[in-house]
């Protein structure tokens, strides 16, 4: 019973980190297209008016990556990971 407990938590954490994974490159993905839809849209409309500045990184963006670095701290210890993927990982999610 203990194994298949390990192998389930195994996987909901293998799950949750390709999700968080996936929505971070579609959200990418989608400020990628808006900035080439933009020059296109600049050249018919005024230039937009200033916006007041806004915080660089909530809290709860580096609480959510906290925790996705200790996600995959924990697949490598358990052999899911190697050293070079955990370091890959490590280095997209912290860019």
């Amino acid at each position: 019973m203990p194994g298949l407990l390990r192998g389930v938590a195994r996987t909901a954490v293998v799950a949750g980190t390709a999700t968080a994974v996936s929505n971070r490159v579609s959200r990418r993905q989608a400020g990628r297209w808006a900035q080439q839809g933009e020059p296109q849209q600049q050249q018919q409309a005024a230039p937009p008016e200033p916006v007041a500045a806004t915080p660089a990184a909530p809290v709860d963006d580096m609480s959510t990556k906290i925790e996705q670095l200790k996600q995959l701290g924990d697949l490598r210890d358990g052999g899911v990971l190697s050293e070079e993927e955990f370091a890959t990982q490590k280095a997209k999610l912290l860019a």
